[in-house]
């Protein structure tokens, strides 16, 4: 009865009273770099948003070019943010270091932190079973393309070289070439570098997706046919890489998983603090096929 009425006579409580009296703000503090533009990225943030919103959650995105001057644990602190999901972890670490070791609960997105639990895609298993498929399709001469070394990187390679090696694949050293995640110009170079070899690989695995798709670009520019000459193999699984022509095949990671993982992780850190156990959690995706690859099997 008292509801309905308040309802009634547009009553709404005060967030700020509110927050004195629950010590809670029910608002969650997103640190991300400029990479909602990506596909991979923005998934990852609305899911997060979805599943704050279940929980009567607001979320607050964070920065120092918002409030110039401020540590990232001091614009959480300024925007009363109960916990920090840092979604893009591509930072400098010491600026990351005393939000990370402050009494905030924190929840990291692919790079883990000491003592805060981090969601990450399957980076070593999806790697050896990208290089378990190609196998079956005949294909010996992988060539690995990876992104700017970190927790990703270095994980993807494990897989990358552990899968080669159970498969008795050998790669030369020369054939896994640094590159940054989602700079064309990048995959473009190392392309090129690659298919000029004597013997060239028959298959280049990209960091992401819109590289791959310059890598085609560079291929197809040199006057090769994809898959007929080179295939090529991406990571991401955007929709961009399914409308291509060619298709692009590639491992489609589960944002909408991870967001929700993410979220669902630290309303549990804000909400029992003195229960909740940080972890890792690893998030597996799928291969989606595409027609930058092909079955050299069949003759």
């Amino acid at each position: 009865m008292v509801r309905r009425t308040a309802q009634e006579m547009g009553y709404y409580p005060n967030a700020a009273a509110q927050t004195l009296k629950t010590k809670r703000s029910f608002n969650i503090g997103i640190l991300f770099q400029n990479r909602l533009a990506h596909e991979y990225f923005s998934l990852i943030l609305e899911s997060v948003r979805q599943t704050a919103e279940e929980k009567n959650y607001d979320i607050t995105f964070l920065g120092n070019r918002h409030s110039p001057g401020m540590s990232y644990y001091e614009h959480a602190m300024y925007r009363q943010c109960d916990g920090v999901i840092i979604a893009q972890g591509n930072f400098e670490f010491d600026g990351l270091r005393r939000l990370t070791e402050s009494d905030i609960p924190v929840v990291s997105v692919e790079q883990a932190f000491t003592g805060r639990t981090v969601v990450m895609s399957d980076n070593v298993g999806s790697m050896e079973e990208i290089v378990r498929y190609l196998h079956g399709l005949g294909y010996r001469r992988l060539a690995f393309i990876h992104g700017e070394m970190g927790d990703v990187t270095r994980a993807r390679l494990t897989g990358f070289h552990r899968g080669c090696r159970a498969c008795g694949i050998e790669i030369p050293d020369h054939w896994v070439i640094a590159a940054r995640f989602h700079e064309p110009e990048d995959s473009i170079r190392a392309t090129r570098q690659l298919m000029g070899e004597k013997t060239p690989p028959d298959c280049i695995l990209y960091p992401d997706d819109i590289s791959c798709i310059s890598g085609v670009a560079a291929a197809q520019g040199l006057g090769l046919s994809v898959p007929r000459d080179i295939s090529c193999f991406g990571f991401d699984g955007i929709r961009l890489a399914s409308v291509m022509t060619p298709s692009i095949a590639t491992y489609r990671q589960n944002a909408q998983d991870i967001g929700r993982h993410a979220a669902n992780e630290l309303i549990a850190a804000i909400e029992d603090p003195k229960c909740y156990v940080p972890r890792v959690i690893t998030v597996p995706g799928e291969i989606q096929p595409g027609g930058s690859i092909r079955d050299l099997t069949i003759l």
